[in-house]
C-alpha cells in the first residue's frame, strides 16, 4: 500500500508538490523558531545562574529584600563555617561565596592627582585559589581581552569598555572608594592586571573583578559575604531540584524572625525569572498550535481544490468496487505519507539553520545597550532533544487533519452524482 501511494505520489506531482511544500515550510520554521526561543532563554538562565543568582542563593533575609541596593551591613557572617556545612551535606552541588559592592573607582595620573574616574559595579569572587570554580563560572578566561588573569593579591580586573572609557591599561594603577560593611570610608589601591567583555551589557559597562580576600580586606568583612551561590551537578538547572534544596535549608529556620538568618532563594525565585521561565514552557506549545491550526488551513484548501480535482478519480474507483470508506482512508494515507516526507525534510532544514545560529549567532548587542537584563549580547539558538521530533507533530498532524476534514466533502457526495462527474 505504502509503495503504492508513493508511486502515485511521484507520478502526480500536482497533487503532492505543493501540499509537501507547505508542510516543509512550516516544520522548519516550526523547528528554528522553538531552537530560538529556547536558545535565547536558556541563555539568559545560564547568564543569570553565572553572574548573579546561582541555580540557588544564600543571603540573610534583611539582605535578600534589600538586594538591589547591596546592603553589605546586612550580609552574611561566619561564611567559612556555612561553607564547610553545605559542602559536607550537598556534596553534589558547587558552592561559592561572593561580595558585591558598589564604589567610584579612581585612575590618578603621573603625579598621582586624580586624572579621571567612573562609578564601578564591584564583584568579588575567588580569583587566586588553585581549584576555584569562579574562572570557568564566570568564563573569565575567554573573556579576557586584554592583560592577564590576577595571579596575586592587589591585582584586578575590569571591564574592557570601562578601561577605553577611563583611558586606562593593564598595568596601571587604580584607587576603589567605597564604604565599608560598618558604614566607614574604604579606600584601597589595585594594579590592573587585564580587562575582559564578557558579552553581558550590564557587566561591561562597569565591572571591575576581584579577589575575594582583597575585597574582604578593603570592606572589613572578614569571614563575611554578601551572598552564597549554589550550582546543580553538571552545572544544569533543574528547578525541581533547586527547589527540593532550598526547601529543605529553609525549613532550619522556618520559625525564626531573626532578619540576619539565611534564607536560600531559588533562580526563579529571583529577578522576575518566574515569569519568563513559564513564558519560556509556555511558548513552544503555542508555537505549534498556531503552525497546526494555520497549516492545517492551508492543507484543507489545498485538500478541498485537489478533491475538486480528483472526483473523477473517485468515480473510477467506486466504479470498479471500491466503497467510500477504501476511498477515504486510502486519501488519508497518502496525507500521512506527505506529511512524513515533508516533515523529515522541514525538520533536517529547520536543524540545519538552527545549528548554523548556533553557531555563528546574532549580535544585538546595539539594541541592548541600556538593557540591565542578565543577558548575552550575541544571541543563539540552541539544539535540543526535543527539536528533532516537535516539527512532526504539526507537520503530521495537519495534512492529515487537512484532508480528513476535505474528504467529508466527497465522502457524503452521492454515488451517483460522482459518476455523473465522470461522464462529464
Amino acid at each position: 500500500m505504502i509503495r503504492f501511494l508513493l508511486k502515485g505520489l511521484l507520478r502526480d506531482r500536482s497533487r503532492s508538490l505543493f501540499p509537501i511544500l507547505v508542510v516543509i515550510a512550516g516544520v522548519s520554521l516550526t523547528v528554528l523558531l522553538h531552537g530560538w526561543i529556547t536558545g535565547v532563554i536558556g541563555d539568559m538562565v545560564n547568564s543569570n545562574a553565572n553572574f548573579s543568582t546561582g541555580h540557588v542563593k544564600i543571603m540573610t533575609k534583611a539582605y535578600a529584600e534589600n538586594e538591589d541596593q547591596m546592603p553589605n551591613d546586612l550580609a552574611l557572617l561566619g561564611v567559612d563555617e556555612i561553607l564547610t556545612d553545605l559542602r559536607k551535606r550537598y556534596p553534589d552541588m558547587i558552592w561559592v561565596n561572593r561580595i558585591r559592592f558598589g564604589g567610584l573607582l579612581d585612575i590618578p595620573d603621573e603625579n598621582r592627582e586624580t586624572k579621571t574616574h567612573g562609578p564601578a559595579m564591584g564583584l568579588a569572587v575567588d580569583l587566586l585559589s588553585n581549584k576555584s570554580p569562579e574562572i570557568a563560572n564566570l568564563n573569565i578566561e575567554k573573556a579576557l581581552v586584554h592583560g592577564r588573569l590576577p595571579e596575586k593579591p592587589g591585582e584586578i580586573l575590569i571591564s574592557d569598555d570601562f578601561a577605553t572609557k577611563l583611558g586606562v591599561s593593564p598595568g596601571e594603577s587604580a584607587t576603589l572608594l567605597s564604604s565599608t560593611m560598618y558604614g566607614s570610608m574604604a579606600m584601597q589601591n589595585y594594579v590592573i592586571a587585564g580587562t575582559v567583555r564578557f558579552g553581558v551589557r550590564p557587566m561591561d559597562r562597569g565591572a571591575m573583578i576581584v579577589d575575594i580576600s582583597d575585597a574582604q580586606l578593603a570592606l572589613d568583612m572578614s569571614d563575611a559575604s554578601s551572598e552564597i551561590l549554589g550550582y546543580l551537578e553538571d552545572h544544569i538547572y533543574d528547578d525541581a531540584k533547586a527547589a527540593e534544596v532550598a526547601m529543605r535549608f529553609n525549613a532550619e529556620f522556618a520559625g525564626s524572625e531573626d532578619e540576619f538568618d539565611p534564607v536560600m532563594l531559588t533562580l526563579r525565585e529571583q529577578k522576575d525569572l518566574a515569569s519568563y521561565l513559564d513564558m519560556a514552557s509556555g511558548m513552544s506549545g503555542i508555537l505549534v498550535f498556531v503552525f497546526v491550526l494555520a497549516m492545517s488551513l492551508v492543507l484543507w484548501n489545498a485538500g478541498l481544490i485537489g478533491g475538486l480535482r480528483r472526483y473523477g478519480e473517485v468515480g473510477v474507483r467506486l466504479a470498479i468496487g471500491e466503497n467510500k470508506g477504501q476511498v477515504y482512508r486510502s486519501m488519508i494515507y497518502e496525507s500521512a505519507l506527505i506529511g512524513v516526507i515533508g516533515s523529515v525534510i522541514g525538520t533536517a532544514i529547520g536543524l540545519g539553520i538552527s545549528y548554523l545560529i548556533q553557531v555563528k549567532g546574532f549580535d544585538f548587542g546595539s539594541m541592548m545597550k541600556s538593557s540591565t537584563m542578565m543577558l548575552s549580547n550575541v544571541l543563539r539558538t540552541q539544539i535540543t532533544s526535543e527539536a528533532y521530533y516537535i516539527g512532526f507533530l504539526p507537520g503530521l498532524f495537519s495534512t492529515v487533519l487537512g484532508t480528513m476534514l476535505s474528504g467529508i466533502g466527497i465522502y457524503k457526495r452521492q454515488t451517483a452524482q460522482l459518476f455523473k462527474e465522470l461522464e462529464v
